[in-house]
């Protein structure tokens, strides 16, 4: 006759299974046999994929969105040529898809979905959605990774309850992770494999499980106790990052008024050996990390009842950069008799950094938007962004050359892309204002931040 198995008899086999199911993982991914699929094909999406798929894993690009153009071959991001995404359709390992219920196939499943700010406040929509997506389709056994930047607790506030059930218990059959995303788009001196990759599980076996999935094509994995130190990590780099330019800006405000050069000061301040990271100050803050990041800490201070003044103070000094370049451009046409109403201005760059084709939060907008507003015939050049839109409108790049077939009473350098001809722009425009410090020029029209 057959018996109920004992209490310590049933934790026994509770125990065999727990070990069974994460073994399992744990050689699926040391074999590259473990199936995975990266929600979100974008910035930080598509190069993953890539990484996970040239690393042998068969891997899925899940994006409603950009799936018909990636399965075309054609890349929206500069660092990831079509060549590559043709290649490894090629040979099997990578194909996007729009379809979710292919996340029960996956064994392991990497979130990477944006997490803008909607009135201040994370928008975790895209979060939501991405887990009842895995929460519907995934089998147990299922190790999930969140990559999306956010505030701490997130994984395990948020994304843990929509994927715990009955079948999937966090530790037994069911592994969380949290893993920041460390893409800097247009870096050519650190990529994907060689910048270090933190990770904090939500139990010790997830961040065992994800540790060992990184390891398989990245250099170096650094583990941490948990979710929140992985999700704080990242926070604390692009706070840092936030609070020094806003010194530096704040500062060159304060030199040009005093009739020092900043960047004299700051070269000087760089010599010291220890103790000191250079910074420099520019027209604003862009691209989807240090405008928004730090705003999540913020945002979770005043949720708690407190604030964090030092980044309420940095985002007010960075935010303001915008208005004071055009504050700027104003007198320096005026210095030459010349109202801002009228005067042709052209911008030069407005990627929110060399070397990329993304203009998220990047201040050329707000500055183009105040031009515009004052009546300034503005237009841009750029030879990685083809069009931008603002609330005044969409602005389109124009010809350098043709740009200059008129006169240019203020050329604004922004964004310094290496493959714009400053020569042209210097010798065709009666007043260069170059915010970034780039030109190394005492030439007498051309003026600093």
């Amino acid at each position: 006759m057959l018996t109920a198995p004992s209490c310590s008899a049933t934790n026994a086999l509770e125990s065999v299974a727990t070990r069974s199911s994460a073994t399992t993982l744990e050689a699926a991914i040391a074999s590259r046999t473990a199936r995975v699929t990266i929600v979100g094909q974008g910035y930080v999406g598509l190069p993953l994929a890539m990484a996970v798929a040239s690393a042998g894993f068969e891997t899925v690009g899940l994006d409603p969105v950009r799936a018909d153009q990636l399965n075309a071959g054609a890349s929206h991001i500069p660092d990831v040529p079509g060549a590559t995404i043709d290649r490894l359709r090629g040979t099997g390992s990578y194909r996007a898809s729009a379809d979710p219920a292919l996340l029960a196939s996956a064994d392991v499943v990497v979130v990477c979905v944006p997490t803008p700010l909607l009135d201040g406040s994370p928008d975790l929509s895209h979060i939501l959605a991405a887990g009842q997506a895995i929460a519907e389709h995934a089998r147990p056994g299922t190790l999930v990774i969140l990559e999306s930047t956010t505030y701490p607790g997130t994984t395990e506030e948020v994304l843990l309850p929509l994927l715990e059930s009955d079948e999937r218990v966090l530790g037994e059959s069911l592994f969380v992770a949290f893993s920041p995303e460390r893409i800097d788009p247009g870096n050519r001196d650190y990529n994907l494999a060689s910048i270090p990759k933190v990770v904090g599980g939500a139990e010790p076996r997830s961040g065992e499980l994800a540790a060992a999935f990184y390891v398989t094509f990245v250099d170096t994995v650094v583990e941490v106790p948990g979710t929140r130190e992985a999700e704080m990590a990242k926070l604390i780099e692009n706070t840092f990052r936030h609070v020094n330019i806003a010194l530096m800006n704040e500062l060159a405000v304060f030199c040009r008024q005093a009739g020092i050069d900043v960047y004299a000061a700051i070269r000087a301040a760089a010599t010291k050996p220890f103790g000191y990271m250079p910074f420099l100050p520019g027209p604003g803050v862009g691209g989807h990390c240090i405008p928004v990041d730090p705003n999540y800490l913020a945002w979770q201070f005043r949720r708690d009842g407190e604030r964090f003044r030092l980044v309420e103070t940095a985002e007010e000094v960075n935010s303001h950069m915008p208005h004071y370049v055009v504050q700027r451009i104003g007198e320096l046409l005026n210095g030459h008799g010349k109202a801002v109403q009228g005067a042709r201005v052209l911008i030069v760059g407005v990627a929110y950094k060399p070397g990329v084709n993304d203009s998220r939060q990047s201040p050329a907008i707000p500055i183009i938007e105040q031009l515009d507003h004052s009546e300034a015939d503005v237009c841009f050049v750029d030879p990685w962004v083809a069009e931008l839109r603002t609330r005044a409108g969409m602005f389109r790049a124009v010809d350098l050359r043709a740009a200059l077939g008129q006169p240019v009473d203020c050329a604004v350098i922004l964004t310094p892309h290496p493959e714009i001809d400053y020569a042209a722009i210097i010798e065709g425009s009666q007043i260069v204002y170059d915010t970034r410090a780039f030109l190394h020029s005492d030439r007498p029209h051309i003026h600093t931040l």
